[in-house]
């Protein structure tokens, strides 16, 4: 039996519906990043990085979105969430390391986390301004990749689509007109979220569907606080 520690919305939602997809027993526990439960001596004992996800399995902790994502992949090939094809595998792994290296680490952090990238208080907003840039230069970078394509590699659906789900929700979050400004990762995305088991792991996050879409401004202020990203 694995064990997921998640937070609502955060990268963790990939792992989550990679656990839904292979099918095998798992239990939760919320740490949200919202109420500060990822820097908790609790959770710290756990995961002294102090981050989510990270998943029990087989009597050890694996950390990190991509680590975590591979192994459920590799150790169920029969889900095929990891292609056979020597380039379309590693070409995941480059989508996995880019994803987290680049659009998370770098564009979101500077955009939510501007303390992590420089102590005065009053560059704050130039980060956070500069770190939008950079995510709209990758959600460009995307979007040109996916353009006329089924799934993100290869022709089927991989591990690298429901964490492209977690940017694209992301980018809701911050007000950027998905639909509008990226159609064919709309329609990457609308195809991830038409899977069961990706609606099952958004349903047990109490995340609702339309967040998948393009929410306006006002029904998504009714359930900001769900998120903790």
């Amino acid at each position: 039996m694995y064990k997921l520690f998640y937070s609502p919305g955060a990268c963790s939602l990939a792992v989550h519906i990679l656990l839904e997809e292979i099918g095998d027993p798992y239990t939760l526990e919320e740490i949200s990043v919202k109420k500060g439960r990822t820097q908790s001596p609790e959770y710290l004992t756990v995961n002294p990085k102090g981050r989510v996800p990270a998943l029990l399995a087989e009597g050890h902790l694996l950390t990190e979105a991509p680590a975590i994502l591979v192994y459920l992949a590799l150790t169920h090939p029969e889900k095929l969430l990891l292609p056979n094809d020597p380039m379309n595998h590693f070409r995941c792994l480059e989508w996995l390391n880019w994803l987290t290296s680049t659009v998370h680490s770098v564009g979101y952090g500077q955009y939510w986390r501007p303390q992590r990238f420089i102590g005065n208080q009053a560059q704050y907003a130039a980060v956070s301004a500069k770190g939008k840039e950079n995510i709209l230069d990758s959600y460009r970078y995307i979007e040109q990749q996916v353009k006329g394509r089924t799934w993100s590699v290869g022709e089927s659906y991989s591990c690298v689509d429901p964490f492209l789900l977690v940017f694209y929700i992301w980018g809701n979050l911050i007000g950027v007109r998905m639909r509008t400004e990226f159609p064919a990762w709309s329609l990457l995305t609308d195809r991830v979220v038409e899977r069961r088991p990706v609606q099952r792991a958004l349903d047990q996050e109490g995340l609702p569907r339309w967040i998948c879409v393009d929410p306006v401004s006002s029904t998504l202020a009714s359930i900001a606080g769900k998120f903790s990203v």
